[in-house]
């Protein structure tokens, strides 16, 4: 009895390297690249992750002011529980953005697209971590880029940690 025939065309591509192994594919490709073997590049998957990068950046930048609007959020609303900690993260977050900020100068032009969206997350950080309604916060963000990106703004009333 002879085997049955397959189709060529039904059968089922092996997985590429990238689809197998990531890591190893990205070795590959940096060496691919690095000696010029342009021919051998697998361009569709290194413009999509080039691509990747660039959101990710993007993701990175909103996700840090989220955070640094939640703590602002906090520090004015439930300013009886003010902390060491809410500080620290305040500083943290403007320190990180700074950064960022620094290495990707080109996502400066991002924040203002950014802002309403962090606001949305640093007002469910808010809600999540003080029981606060999500009434008690304003619609938009109460605070402006300046504002919010400057080392010696604290909104509401002063509190021993800020001169410190």
């Amino acid at each position: 009895m002879s085997a049955p025939k397959t189709n060529p065309a039904t059968t089922i591509p092996a997985p590429s390297l990238y689809e197998k192994d990531f890591y190893a594919w990205t070795q590959e490709q940096t060496s691919l690249l690095r000696n010029q073997q342009w021919s051998q590049l697998d361009l569709q998957n290194l413009i999509e992750e080039i691509e990747s990068l660039g959101k990710q950046q993007r993701q990175e930048l909103r996700n840090r002011l989220s955070l640094l609007i939640g703590h602002l959020l906090k520090w004015e609303y439930q300013s009886s529980r003010r902390s060491r900690s809410w500080l620290a993260t305040i500083r943290i977050q403007r320190l990180d953005v700074a950064e960022l900020l620094e290495v990707n100068p080109s996502l400066k032009s991002y924040l203002e697209e950014a802002l309403p969206k962090a606001y949305i997350k640093g007002v469910e950080l808010a809600v999540k971590e003080t029981e606060l309604s999500r009434r008690t916060f304003p619609v938009e963000c109460p605070y402006s880029l300046s504002q919010i990106l400057e080392d010696s703004f604290y909104p509401g009333e002063a509190s021993e940690w800020e001169k410190e």
